[in-house]
């Protein structure tokens, strides 16, 4: 069944606060959508039609979605720390964690 479908029934974190929040530029907002992504219970099937879909952007089901692609992080505009590739880095095994925790994607090394 869709996410849809299902969250006519619920009281979603997405039909209830600011429809800009998941769309948002500043990383501060969009950390605050992924936060209220968290505590939904559909982030997990919301995240996996949204990885279906190829979502072009935003946060869906608790992850930050650009060009159609699951991202760490949104880079900041301006110049690039100097550290940026290691916290990149840091920032896409969290993100491969929690890809692999929700079942979407395979731990690297684990048994298919």
């Amino acid at each position: 069944m869709s996410v849809l479908l299902i969250a006519e029934e619920l009281t979603l974190p997405c039909h209830t606060a600011d429809p800009e929040l998941w769309f948002a530029e500043a990383p501060a907002r969009l950390d605050q959508a992924r936060e209220l992504c968290g505590r939904c219970p559909l982030s997990a099937q919301c995240l996996a039609e949204a990885i279906e879909r190829r979502e072009p952007w935003g946060v869906w089901g608790g992850e930050l979605f650009d060009r159609g692609q699951v991202v760490a992080q949104r880079r900041a505009p301006g110049r690039p720390r100097k550290d940026a590739d290691v916290l990149e880095q840091i920032a896409a095994a969290a993100l491969a964690e929690r890809l692999a925790d929700s079942g979407l994607l395979s731990r690297p090394g684990a048994a298919a």
